[in-house]
């Protein structure tokens, strides 16, 4: 039960409401409000956040890839003598993880462009970066555009790396 609503939670709010949650909301909470607040390291709040986050999204991942493999195939594992643990080692998990791979991977691509929110408690990832590079020089298109470009040799790199896995697990049928 804590875990469907962990994932409820998670799933059902914004990222962006989850960092400012995190980073400003908790630690409010739990030290009161002051003129001088306690601060939270932000990179530590920003691993913080999009490990829960994309923690969530993962479990509901897993839980539909190992919910996709037929059932039969556990009762046939458990047939030939094997404990569930055995089954679900031996049996269905291996059947989830090429069904998962693909989702798994799109997440990750997903977490990767998300991480631009951290901005947000000045984490001084990319596109912090170009915050602050068009601050200094009023340069804003050419620098969106060239952070844009890097988050996108990025993803595409993720992607053609995600497609390999996914060819040589028999995954994916894609010929790129």
């Amino acid at each position: 039960m804590p875990s469907i609503m962990y994932i409820d939670f998670v799933r059902g709010t914004p990222l962006f409401v989850q960092i400012l949650l995190f980073y400003y909301g908790i630690p409010g909470l739990i030290f009161g409000i002051t003129g001088d607040p306690f601060r939270v390291d932000p990179i530590l709040a920003g691993i913080a956040v999009c490990s829960i986050n994309s923690g969530a999204y993962n479990a509901e991942i897993i839980r539909a890839g190992i919910k996709s493999v037929d059932r039969g195939q556990m009762e046939a594992a458990r047939s030939l003598g094997m404990t569930e643990g055995q089954a679900m080692k031996e049996v269905v998990m291996p059947q989830a993880v090429r069904l998962i791979i693909p989702p798994l991977g799109n997440e990750f691509i997903a977490l990767l462009k998300d991480s631009s929110l951290l901005a947000i408690i000045s984490v001084h990832e990319l596109a912090k970066n170009g915050m602050l590079y068009v601050s200094k020089t009023f340069a804003a298109f050419p620098t969106y555009i060239s952070v844009a470009f890097v988050y996108l040799a990025l993803t595409m790199g993720i992607s053609r790396i995600l497609g390999y896995i996914e060819r040589r697990l028999g995954v994916s049928d894609r010929s790129e």
